[in-house]
């Protein structure tokens, strides 16, 4: 059996990293940025608007920047935070398009209760595609799962209610 072409990437992206955007791993960087720090103007910048679609636990499949916005704006302004990082993910790149295939771990903690505090420890299959437009890298998909059914209830639950 002949060994993979692409060795995965065991450091993770957070976000925090100085990269520039114009880079497959600074568009991936860029994106961790703009959803740990909660800021919807750098997230729009990371999507290609005319051309996205999303598909993940929490907001099903969302086509166009409009949908998926309303869904980061819910999740932004919410009383929970979500903190992630893409690990053990590798890339695939074109002239044009490139795809990140990997994982997320990180949590989720509800801020509306310090007496009933919830956290929970998130683990998802992450993959992101990306097209190159106007000199930079744009997402144009994104598809999440969670594997373990009773972890996927619990999240959806903690974030979107009943």
């Amino acid at each position: 059996m002949m060994p993979p072409k692409h060795a995965p990437v065991s450091q993770a992206i957070t976000g925090d990293e100085s990269a520039d955007p114009a880079t497959p791993l600074g568009a991936l960087s860029e994106f961790y940025r703009a959803f740990n720090r909660r800021d919807l103007a750098l997230m729009r910048q990371n999507w290609q608007p005319d051309e996205c679609v999303l598909d993940n636990p929490l907001g099903g499949i969302r086509r166009g920047w409009d949908e998926i916005e309303a869904l980061y704006t819910r999740l932004f302004t919410g009383g929970a935070i979500v903190q992630v990082v893409f690990f053990d993910y590798t890339l695939h790149e074109g002239a044009d398009l490139f795809i990140a295939a990997g994982r997320e771990r990180g949590h989720f903690e509800s801020a509306d209760s310090a007496r009933n505090p919830v956290r929970i420890e998130l683990a998802l299959r992450t993959s992101r595609v990306y097209r190159k437009a106007e000199g930079r890298w744009r997402q144009i998909h994104h598809h999440g799962s969670i594997e373990d059914p009773s972890l996927l209830a619990r999240y959806q639950l903690a974030v979107m209610g009943d």
